[in-house]
């Protein structure tokens, strides 16, 4: 470990390049915010452009707005720019729906574009969300369709025991490209490339990823792709979801959602639907407006950085998180969840205990914001563009007072919340 004060980390502070992001979100006073992984910081900028949007024009130019400030082309537009963000061309990525609707569209699609395959092939480890609209998925289709999930496996990785699964039945993989629960991260270009050997299609779930590490889904030559706006993109609650569909497949696809933004002429209000031709085709209804422009905040000042520097820090922020976890509370019988290879991990860290929820709670008590994942897991997200190096040093210190003292074991600390 090469720092040893918390006067080690504020210099570490000082010399960070991203330092300046900080002071664009909104950050309450006295707060450790280490659940950006979740739901992203508040941008400073995002309630005076809400504030344009709302007042002037929805409230003074009421329906024309629709052209004369184009929110009709805000899927498409902010759609170009997450592609920068995730390596994918212009024309391949659209804002719409939620993470959960866009995912059961793309794995239709998958399906019909494998229609002699009846497998799609996943992870047990994977979202619950996306396991739950695959198994969805495969009812309403009928028992021909099968989900196929890889049973946990601590003697081999993720990546070996997908590789040892594909065969020739499965129409698609998905996998959540950077685990929730553990952190760990698949190799996109050697999975993709295996699916592809197999005949399948690849569909990558980036709701861990996009904003947070480098990702090429052009180099990886990935199939289809979903994300999140809440996490890394800051694009607030609820913030809306974006799908990416290769160029290549984006004329054989046949959305199963076929609703009139996605027509070819949605004002010719033609009562037979003719899909749109590109990206487009995957939209379905309205877009909400508000919820994308706030989005497009979070997006744009993602753009400003530099990728490169936000996956250096984050490496540098878990491995020295780790470094204080076993130096200042090895103790207390915490195991480390997460890859210790960085290589191998996105930009959390997790760590186990039988007290987790207690001892989650009784951080957030005392101002140092993380989450808990059931069974016993405490989860850490390191969002670089607001989290200082010298929050995971007090962050450590607060946690070793809690474990030393005891102060998690209170009853007000197991008392289950709604949400985690």
């Amino acid at each position: 470990m090469t720092a040893v004060s918390r006067d080690d980390f504020v210099a570490r502070d000082a010399a960070d390049p991203l330092a300046p992001f900080r002071g664009k979100f909104d950050l309450p006073d006295g707060i450790i915010y280490l659940d950006g992984n979740s739901l992203g910081a508040l941008p400073k900028a995002t309630a005076s452009r809400l504030d344009d949007v709302v007042r002037n024009q929805w409230g003074r130019d009421l329906i024309k707005s629709w052209n004369t400030h184009d929110w009709i082309g805000l899927p498409q537009r902010l759609g170009d720019k997450i592609a920068r963000l995730i390596g994918a061309r212009p024309g391949e990525v659209v804002v719409a729906d939620s993470t959960s609707v866009n995912l059961f569209k793309m794995l239709a699609a998958a399906l019909r574009l494998r229609p002699e395959r009846k497998t799609i092939l996943s992870d047990a480890r994977n979202f619950p969300t996306d396991l739950y609209v695959a198994q969805g998925l495969s009812e309403l289709l009928g028992n021909d369709v099968r989900l196929h999930l890889l049973p946990e496996d601590r003697d081999r990785s993720a990546d070996e025991r997908v590789l040892e699964s594909l065969d020739d039945d499965v129409a698609v993989v998905m996998l959540t490209h950077v685990d929730f629960k553990s952190g760990e991260m698949h190799d996109m270009e050697k999975i993709t490339e295996a699916a592809h050997a197999a005949g399948a299609l690849m569909l990558w779930d980036l709701a861990h990823s996009a904003g947070a590490l480098p990702v090429d889904l052009t180099a990886a030559n990935a199939d289809l792709a979903v994300g999140c706006g809440y996490k890394y993109l800051n694009g607030g609650p609820g913030a809306p979801a974006f799908l990416y569909v290769a160029e290549r497949l984006q004329e054989d696809i046949r959305p199963p959602l076929s609703g009139w933004m996605g027509h070819e002429a949605p004002f010719a209000f033609d009562t037979d639907y003719r899909p749109a031709p590109g990206i487009n085709r995957n939209l379905c209804g309205t877009p909400g407006i508000l919820g994308q422009a706030a989005l497009e905040v979070g997006v744009d000042m993602m753009l400003e950085a530099d990728i490169g520097e936000i996956r250096a820090k984050s490496v540098a922020l878990c491995e020295l998180f780790i470094d204080l976890l076993e130096g200042r509370c090895g103790e207390f019988g915490f195991t480390l969840a997460s890859p210790r290879d960085a290589d191998r991990r996105g930009s959390q860290i997790n760590i186990a205990h039988p007290e987790g929820y207690a001892i989650m709670q009784a951080l957030i008590a005392r101002g140092v914001i993380g989450d808990f994942r059931a069974p016993t897991i405490l989860r850490f997200g390191f969002t670089p563009l607001y989290t200082r190096y010298v929050d995971i040093w007090d962050a450590a210190e607060i946690l070793r007072d809690i474990m030393a003292t005891g102060a998690w074991d209170a009853p007000e600390f197991k008392a289950r919340a709604k949400v985690t």
